[in-house]
């Protein structure tokens, strides 16, 4: 079974998208799932295009939030996501709620971290050069305005609560991918 499966990112979005008739409940839990997808995709036009005119990403770390902010800030945030080679991730939920304004997801969140940046960030590692499968858990709300777009995440986690060293036949080919887009820079 591969490390990361980002697939499973959004099969209970996709699940309670299925079932829902409530016709706002719908267009938020698909301006979720659409952002989702794009994440996946490393789309950053397309991500900046499911947001509002100023959205606000609140991510709580040790009473701090360290969430970009406005369009600008989110765009820089996902493009270091991309160039820092954490972009590779599941988010295996096992709670969905939504409302007419927001989405609140939890679950285990699972990231591959090139050891450096890890260590940067003060995470246990052992061996900067290698990479990690780094799990979290996490909630994530999703609020969402009234014309669909999405205003921000707020994002609270635990820290890690699993660090696994990587094997490179264990690393996923989107993640590959990405170790040789880098080279290249």
């Amino acid at each position: 079974m591969a490390v990361i499966d980002a697939e499973r990112t959004w099969e209970l979005v996709e699940k309670r998208l299925a079932a829902t008739i409530n016709e706002r409940h719908r267009v938020v839990l698909g301006a979720v799932l659409h952002h989702m997808k794009l994440e996946r995709d490393a789309d950053l036009d397309g991500l900046i295009d499911t947001l509002s005119a100023n959205p606000n990403y609140h991510f709580w770390m040790d009473g701090q939030d360290f969430g970009p902010k406005g369009r600008d800030g989110v765009r820089t945030y996902y493009a270091g996501l991309v160039q820092g080679r954490m972009s590779v991730m599941e988010f295996e939920m096992d709670r969905l709620l939504v409302d007419d304004d927001c989405v609140v997801t939890e679950g285990f969140l699972k990231q591959i971290y090139p050891g450096a940046v890890a260590q940067s960030k003060g995470f246990p590692i052992e061996d900067p050069s290698a990479d990690y499968l780094l799990v979290f858990r996490q909630l994530v709300l999703w609020p969402v305005d009234a014309d669909g777009f999405i205003e921000g995440e707020d994002s609270y986690h635990s820290g890690p609560v699993r660090i696994t060293k990587l094997m490179p036949e264990e690393l996923p080919q989107e993640y590959r991918d990405l170790i040789g887009a880098s080279s290249a820079l």
